[in-house]
């Protein structure tokens, strides 16, 4: 409704976009030219000169081709693409440029000698983008959201998200009050709003997109090139490339590293793994059970020989989780301007797979007031040591791609390193590390992704 393109307003207004998210080109939407449709003369291929080496790299091209074999005259294709050597067990990520032509720039760091293989591949045509930006803009209500009310053996069930119609009944403003995060519920008819007692997701919208309009994200609607490359004279080692063999991966030195530390964890499920893949490893480590303890968390662990105390807590709303607390429910900003810091303090930060279904603007915003919390806990206590964790690429199929797409997910890592630009924190760079798996698009839940996001080959960097 109106309301909500208010407030959609006043988000772009107050995030002020540090960068301008890639985006498909301006091109009529014209759906027999999408490759999903007539698959079969689909295809991506190289321009006469295939390859072409630069200083400390080398870069390919790639021109994509609609499915009469034409040349494609507009970009704004999805491509990923990554360098990898099976004999080195090495792989690093590529750099795509839109030339919005229909034709790619793809280049790759020379970061070892000897032969590789490269990948390049199309997540999404610029035609299913042009799909995901309506989705993105006009239906972020495609998610739905809901609380239960109680009051002794009342209860009551009624709809909840960031903005709501208010046509359709009362609302209950659960705004907060430091950060003025907005979160709205129906108001129950036969309850106060004070009587909130959970948060939890409902279900998913159905029929957001046309059958046609469908086809573009069929699994054979993705393509991917492969071609192998040999740099015996050019290629220089001179940096470490994502490896399985440069890894921390043994319980002694993660323990050593942790000992007399205090390690908070806020985010999403990526840093539930972290927290929980810790406390397989390390034998010292003990979960602490809390009261009412609930899957999505909070969680504590704590090793009382060498001093480690490890903390874990969901981000505030939104949350597409299962019931929880609503006494649970912290934005991080807040939980940061709560902590006094110190020499063996570590903070991790990982916050984006909730966002993929809002307007970019409120991914901005949210991420704008956890910069400003940072840069307070840094100001009052420097010695503290922020992590940030950024957003990764994830395997999807053809439904779950109109929710949480790659395509979004790439908006947000931008969106991510720009907020942090120029502040003293450092990375985990979760995507390039997924890109240069062995698999180029990588479930996020995989046990060898989330051992090797911790196994950092030096602990200064990364000190959990």
């Amino acid at each position: 409704g109106l309301e909500c393109e208010i407030l959609l307003m006043q988000f772009r207004l107050v995030a002020m976009a540090p960068v301008d998210p890639p985006h498909p080109a301006p091109q009529p939407f014209i759906l027999p030219r999408a490759c999903a449709v007539c698959f079969p003369s689909c295809s991506i291929d190289f321009t006469g000169q295939q390859q072409i080496l630069i200083r400390g790299g080398f870069m390919v091209q790639v021109q994509l081709r609609d499915f009469k074999g034409q040349p494609k005259r507009y970009g704004g294709d999805f491509l990923l693409a990554r360098l990898h050597s099976p004999k080195y067990r090495a792989g690093v990520a590529g750099q795509v440029l839109d030339h919005e032509n229909g034709l790619y720039s793809v280049r790759f760091p020379l970061l070892w000698q000897g032969s590789a293989q490269f990948n390049v591949m199309m997540v999404h045509s610029s035609e299913a983008a042009t799909v995901l930006r309506r989705l993105r803009e006009k239906r972020p209500d495609r998610v739905f959201f809901a609380s239960i009310f109680r009051h002794g053996r009342h209860s009551e069930k009624t709809l909840c998200n960031m903005c709501l119609p208010p046509d359709k009944g009362p609302l209950c403003n659960y705004t907060d009050l430091h950060y003025g995060e907005q979160w709205y519920c129906y108001k129950p008819k036969g309850l106060g709003c004070d009587t909130r007692y959970n948060h939890f997701i409902e279900g998913y919208a159905e029929n957001l997109i046309t059958k046609k309009e469908a086809l573009l994200f069929q699994r054979f609607a993705h393509r991917i090139l492969r071609r192998a490359v040999s740099f015996e004279e050019n290629g220089r080692l001179f940096g470490a490339p994502f490896s399985a063999e440069n890894t921390f991966n043994k319980a002694s030195a993660i323990t050593q590293c942790l000992t007399n530390k205090l390690v908070y964890m806020y985010g999403d499920s990526t840093l539930r793994q972290w927290f929980k893949y810790l406390l397989t490893v390390l034998p010292g480590l003990k979960n602490i059970p809390l009261e009412k303890v609930q899957k999505p968390g909070p969680f504590m662990a704590v090793d009382v020989t060498h001093n480690i105390l490890l903390n874990y807590r969901f981000h505030g709303l939104p949350l597409r989780i299962m019931p929880v607390m609503i006494n649970e429910l912290r934005y991080i900003a807040n939980e940061l301007d709560g902590l006094t810091g110190g020499p063996n303090t570590v903070v991790t930060l990982g916050i984006w797979a909730h966002f993929s279904t809002f307007p970019v603007e409120v991914y901005i915003q949210r991420i704008r007031h956890i910069r400003k919390a940072v840069v307070r806990l840094l100001d009052r206590s420097p010695e503290i040591v922020v992590v940030v964790r950024t957003a990764n690429p994830q395997a999807l199929n053809e439904v779950e791609s109109l929710f949480k797409s790659d395509w979004v997910t790439l908006q947000q890592d931008i969106v991510l390193r720009a907020m942090f630009k120029g502040i003293n924190v450092m990375w985990v760079d979760a995507w390039q590390m997924c890109l240069a798996h062995l698999t180029l698009i990588v479930m996020r839940r995989r046990s060898f992704t989330v051992r090797h996001r911790i196994n950092i080959p030096k602990c200064k960097y990364f000190l959990i």
